[in-house]
């Protein structure tokens, strides 16, 4: 299993979604963490097992607390430093006139932070998935399951990884190169 190339992991192939779930519960309980389940179809339980790390909710948050921070903050500046007007007595901070853009903008940083957050976690631009590298992923749509754990889990050895898979009932076990 040992080459030249760059390995991104390995990926074992199972037959049946019983053995398949029960072999991502062990590999979960083994103690790994970067790993990820390829399915024909969804299966209620992976949801569950599979870390998902899903950071976009943070991100949008993070967003639209700067885009709401951000436009408080101008509208403040330009209307009660840089041009102060008295319109019809009312405080030259008031509040109420700052809702509209305030709004906009938490919507417009929060809405820039999702998709460009979502595009860099999903680490595009990227052509090819290292799994793809595999021929017989192209069964991954059509009846076959696949667990694919990273070789940048902390716990990953190559020759004990591709053991444990192994044992798990899986058809066939995989070295994928990185691309």
């Amino acid at each position: 299993m040992t080459n030249n190339k760059a390995v991104y992991g390995l990926i074992a192939e199972f037959e049946d979604p019983t053995t398949f779930v029960d072999g991502v519960k062990r590999v979960f309980a083994e103690g790994y963490r970067k790993f990820e389940a390829y399915t024909p179809y969804p299966i209620k339980a992976l949801d569950k097992i599979v870390p998902s790390g899903n950071l976009v909710p943070f991100m949008t948050l993070a967003g639209g607390l700067l885009g709401a921070a951000f436009a408080w903050v101008l509208q403040y500046y330009v209307a009660a430093i840089e041009y102060p007007v008295n319109v019809g007595g009312r405080p030259l901070d008031s509040w109420p006139s700052f809702i509209p853009i305030l709004f906009e903008m938490t919507v417009l940083l929060s809405a820039a932070c999702c998709f460009f957050g979502t595009l860099a976690l999903c680490g595009f631009p990227r052509i090819n998935h290292p799994v793809f590298n595999l021929p017989r992923f192209a069964k991954a749509s059509s009846g076959r399951f696949f667990l694919a754990i990273e070789a940048t889990d902390l716990i990953f050895d190559p020759q004990f990884t591709a053991e444990f898979l192994r044992s798990l009932g899986s058809s066939g076990v995989w070295e994928i190169e990185n691309s």
